[in-house]
């Protein structure tokens, strides 16, 4: 009884947390949408989630990480998809099932947020850079499984050239969704095309990794 009696404090603060973490986020996303993210202080989103501004840097280190809130998420989600592909399955083969995937279901973290978000980012020289930092993690993720995947040392030319390559094709797919989003298209329409230029952009590395790192 005590044990349980325990727990339950435990599991309403963990809640809480998670609570007081999405205000936290919603609020500064939309005082970066109506303001810019280089002219939104931490003040102003300390103000509008009604916390202390201590509270806002306990839960987000950086003012980048309240605009992109699941970076964890994105920079190992090409090294996820590798390390969990079927028996018998290529990484290339994993990925392009995966992102065809993500485009089925206009998943936010492969790029599908909206004109509002598309354009925070763009018109952020901060957020920006930030972006294609996300890009180098999960690449160098990505290197790592790959390595892994082939018996091969972390620093090896081959699975680092691999990630490049298999992480190029995503940066060119993500930017892609960026710039229809921008130019006033919706998400299924940005999905129709998507799946389209994805299986052209794939394509193109069949010759160099259609049997790389088979599990």
């Amino acid at each position: 009884m005590a044990t349980q009696t325990s727990a339950e404090p435990e599991g309403l603060r963990e809640s809480k947390k998670r609570e007081t973490r999405r205000l936290i986020s919603d609020h500064a996303t939309r005082l970066f949408i109506e303001q810019g993210f280089e002219r939104t202080t931490i003040a102003e989103i300390a103000a509008a989630a009604r916390v202390a501004k201590k509270t806002v840097t306990n839960y987000f280190a950086r003012k980048e990480d309240l605009a992109l809130d699941h970076q964890e998420e994105f920079a190992a989600s090409l090294a996820l998809t590798v390390a969990g592909r079927a028996s018998g399955e290529p990484a290339l083969s994993a990925l392009r099932r995966a992102f065809l995937a993500s485009v089925a279901a206009q998943d936010p973290v492969a790029g599908f947020a909206g004109p509002d978000f598309a354009r925070m980012i763009a018109d952020s020289p901060t957020l920006s850079v930030c972006l294609r930092g996300l890009h180098d993690r999960r690449e160098d993720a990505l290197a790592r499984v790959l390595a892994e995947a082939t018996g091969t040392s972390d620093d090896d030319i081959a699975p680092r050239t691999a990630a490049a390559l298999l992480g190029g094709v995503h940066r060119v797919l993500f930017r892609r969704i960026q710039e229809l989003t921008l130019a006033g298209s919706g998400n299924p329409e940005i999905a129709a095309v998507l799946e389209e230029e994805a299986g052209v952009a794939f394509g193109l590395l069949e010759p160099a990794l259609a049997d790389y790192a088979t599990a």
